[in-house]
């Protein structure tokens, strides 16, 4: 790799942010050259974000303190005036989230508009037609059409190349782009970083990336730095980094990677399965243009011809990309959507979901239980950690009183790692007291508390950060090896599903393309999707 001896762009000079009395970012030193790729790496409440958002002056309350010299002018002692032609304009920035960043009520083209009419001055058709030739230089299809739409009726890789073609409207000489592609599926993500790395080369721009993904910093970035607790621990180029980390938190960070600690001796032969479909066929009822729709719907096939088995003790892991109809085949599973086809659980199936809370299928919800992708929505806010995790046994056993169903809820916590005795509070406090880590230890115990056989695991992880990631995975392969649980894990992450799976079923627009042992599919598959999906997850180094 060359080193640029550019003189710097950006010069960050003892930057200091504080809340208060708590200094959350710590003179934090470090510079970026025009055209260079800088990754700042770190998990979440390592202050990478905050150290972003105050370049901007955009930190709310803080009190910032240092320098932060663009092209020689100190960002942090430049008037409000000033910074709003900083902002947007000299530096733009790309959000983790669009669908929270871009305005619901206004099509993508016309907020895209926006930015060019306050900082190019252009107007009316000229606007109109740049915001047009800008979506169509991210790889949005059909941009003409796409610039008419609400951010709704985007895709998520959509709505992503939406937002970097807002923040490209006044040819920034810097780009922030906080965790641009965590939101997204392997092969988007991909695409996003290539289109980012095109851009950036074709514009011949500065990026300071925000992640935690090592893969992406491996595959994206020209030098790494480190923050751990709003200090910057360690920097350089990315292949000496990686190849010796000189500090304990960046070593530990590269080594947190998902690792494999499952049983794989299979189950003894004629054990009854505790997930069995054939066929298994979702669809749903859609409108038919015109007087067709009046006497008759059309319908959207959702899943099709799915046939699987999962054992106890062992994962089937659904990998494939948004769309492609895992969360509908979980769903299913879990006795929500109506379906063609069999559906046994452990040996039973379920009754008509118009009638779902039958004895019948409340005995049956019994036996499976799901785990979702963000602990934080799927907590009530408005429960405390008693009542959450308790709240199972009200429904499945009612008999119990209620000195027994706190010695359960007390049980449960201990085994997912948030022992009561030694946090006598624990029971009184609220989700949001807790980390995302925490918060998913939570999920999980609420989850066990009616001891279940099989756990539908939705994305169990990919809110978290690298170390708090295996440490629920280590968590969720400890239970399944003390408890003989199967797992149904639904996810995008290839490297998960290496670590945690079984047999692995690969989907694509509701079709099941590829199933087999873990093992043959991800080291040697047959199915072009399949290649390009493996291959979109490793992200080696261009």
């Amino acid at each position: 790799m060359t080193v640029n001896t550019q003189p710097a762009l950006l010069d960050v000079q003892n930057l200091r942010v504080r809340f208060g009395a708590k200094e959350v970012v710590c003179g934090v030193h470090f510079a970026i050259a025009p055209g260079e790729k800088l990754a700042l790496v770190g998990e979440s409440g390592s202050g990478k974000t905050l150290t972003a958002l105050s370049l901007l002056r955009l930190a709310g309350e803080a009190q910032i303190s240092g320098q932060a010299l663009l092209r020689g002018r100190n960002l942090l002692s430049l008037s409000e005036r000033e910074m709003r032609g900083v902002r947007g304009g000299e530096i733009a920035m790309v959000f983790q989230e669009p669908m929270t960043a871009l305005n619901p009520l206004m099509p993508v083209g016309q907020q895209i508009a926006e930015i060019l009419l306050l900082k190019k001055g252009l107007t009316g058709a000229a606007c109109a037609q740049a915001a047009i030739d800008l979506l169509a230089q991210t790889g949005i299809p059909e941009p003409a059409r796409r610039a008419k739409a609400l951010p709704h009726q985007l895709s998520g890789g959509q709505r992503q190349r939406a937002m970097i073609a807002m923040a490209l409207a006044s040819e920034p000489a810097l780009l922030l782009a906080d965790e641009p592609t965590t939101a997204l599926d392997v092969t988007l993500r991909a695409q996003i970083l290539d289109l980012l790395s095109e851009l950036q080369r074709r514009r011949g721009m500065a990026v300071l990336l925000i992640t935690h993904d090592l893969n992406l910093v491996r595959r994206f970035a020209d030098r790494v730095a480190v923050m751990e607790h709003g200090v910057l621990v360690e920097q350089g180029p990315v292949a000496e980094v990686f190849k010796a980390p000189q500090h304990a938190y960046t070593r530990r960070l590269i080594a947190s990677q998902p690792r494999r600690d499952v049983l794989d001796t299979p189950p003894p032969p004629g054990t009854q399965p505790c997930l069995q479909t054939g066929a298994l066929r979702v669809a749903y009822p859609t409108p038919l243009p015109g007087l067709r729709g009046w006497f008759r719907k059309g319908e959207f096939v959702a899943v099709q011809n799915a046939t699987l088995q999962l054992l106890p003790g062992q994962t089937l892991g659904v990998v494939g990309e948004s769309g492609s109809g895992k969360s509908t085949l979980a769903q299913a599973i879990l006795g929500l959507l109506p379906h063609g086809g069999t559906l046994t659980v452990a040996g039973q199936g379920w009754q008509s979901p118009s009638t779902r809370n039958t004895p019948a299928n409340q005995a049956l919800r019994r036996q499976v239980q799901v785990v979702f992708q963000d602990p934080f929505s799927s907590l009530s806010p408005r429960l405390t950690v008693e009542e959450i995790v308790g709240e199972g046994l009200r429904v499945h056993a009612p008999q119990l009183t209620q000195a027994e169903r706190r010695t359960r809820v007390e049980a449960a916590l201990a085994e997912v790692g948030l022992d009561p005795a030694q946090d006598p509070g624990l029971l009184a406090r609220y989700p949001h007291a807790f980390s995302g880590g925490q918060r998913q230890r939570l999920a999980i115990a609420r989850a066990l508390i009616v001891q279940p056989r099989l756990l539908v695991l939705d994305e169990p992880t990919s809110a978290l950060d690298v170390t708090i990631q295996q440490q629920v995975l280590a968590l969720l392969q400890r239970l399944q090896r003390e408890k003989g649980l199967a797992y149904l894990l639904i996810t995008h992450d290839v490297e998960v599903i290496r670590a945690m799976a079984h047999t692995v079923l690969v989907m694509k627009d509701g079709e099941v393309l590829e199933t087999g042992p873990v093992h043959q599919v991800l080291d040697a598959p047959q199915h072009p999707y399949t290649q390009r999906l493996v291959a979109a997850a490793r992200l080696d180094p261009a």
